[in-house]
């Protein structure tokens, strides 16, 4: 009798969990992966660093009275301070207002490198993946020819040819930052167009671009987005050490990586000069990094249903 009323008591239980299941509203497959995002902690954090961080890099600048060129022979190397709040460099300029409009510029960099690099690779790999070929064995013979070389080289020497300024740098990040997202989305459609409903596609006589558009790129979107998130921080740091080495970007414009150049002369003797654009160099690229890997754990659709 006591075994008869435990089965009934599981059986009730598994109903129950059930129409709880079925009376949870269903959820597209974005409003599913947002809610997964805003479920992540870590990740939510380092979403509200990256708009904190963007919206001051617009607005600081714009509501302050210093200006980032202006020089103050009275106040050279200042400790943080209520007139300063981060202090001034050895010319006498605010740090507040010149971490900020370098902030400008190295998040800009960041993401334009990014977004070109994504979509670069993303079609010339999709176009390898999904026709083959010639097409796929010259493109990937370039590319395994291109990897095979230190990418730092490749940037250094392309901007000893443009010189120096926010848009050369930016091709030199791009002539070959496109290759990773070219060789993983050329996996991803190589293995998706042999699926059951793109075949299926071709059968009915759909046309190649409206399958690719259809078709591939939603069920690859959610990887180029992690992966578009997970490369910016790369770009950032490329940026940084190329005009931390004097390649970037040239004064008076100002980067993150500018001043770290500039406060490393005045390491010992003014520390704070160096520490705030390494601090927020360090805090960017970590925001990004946990936001990264909780859109990879949100746009997952294994994961979904499964919380």
């Amino acid at each position: 009798m006591a075994e008869y009323r435990q089965e009934q008591f599981v059986v009730q239980g598994k109903n129950t969990e059930k129409m709880e299941s079925i009376s949870r509203p269903s959820l597209s497959f974005w409003q599913d992966a947002w809610r997964r995002l805003w479920k992540n902690r870590s990740a939510f954090i380092g979403l509200c660093i990256l708009v904190l961080y963007v919206l001051l890099a617009i607005f600081a600048p714009m509501l302050s009275h210093y200006k980032y060129t202006t020089m103050d022979a009275q106040a050279m190397n200042q400790a943080p301070s209520a007139m300063h709040w981060l202090g001034t460099d050895a010319t006498g300029r605010d740090q507040w207002v010149r971490v900020w409009m370098g902030a400008r510029v190295s998040l800009s960099i960041g993401l334009f490198t990014a977004v070109i690099n994504m979509c670069v690779g993303a079609v010339i790999g999709g176009l390898c993946g999904y026709y083959g070929g010639k097409l796929d064995m010259i493109v990937m013979r370039i590319v395994d020819i291109l990897y095979g070389i230190p990418s730092l080289i490749i940037t250094i020497l392309v901007m000893m040819v443009l010189g120096k300024g926010v848009a050369p740098l930016i091709v030199a990040l791009c002539v070959v930052g496109w290759i990773g997202t070219c060789r993983f989305v050329r996996g991803e459609v190589y293995r998706l167009k042999e699926q059951e409903f793109v075949m299926a596609a071709r059968v009915l006589g759909v046309p190649d671009f409206a399958i690719i558009l259809r078709h591939i790129i939603p069920n690859i979107i959610g990887m180029l987005i992690t992966n578009l998130c997970m490369s910016i921080p790369g770009a950032i740091f490329q940026e940084a050490f190329l005009s931390y080495i004097g390649l970037g970007i040239a004064p008076p414009n100002c980067s993150w990586g500018v001043l770290a150049k500039e406060g490393i002369a005045y390491m010992r003797i003014h520390p704070h000069e160096i520490f705030w654009p390494a601090f927020f160099i360090c805090t960017t690229m970590l925001a990004l990094n946990l936001l990264g890997d909780g859109l990879r754990d949100a746009l997952d659709p294994k994961l979904r249903g499964t919380e």
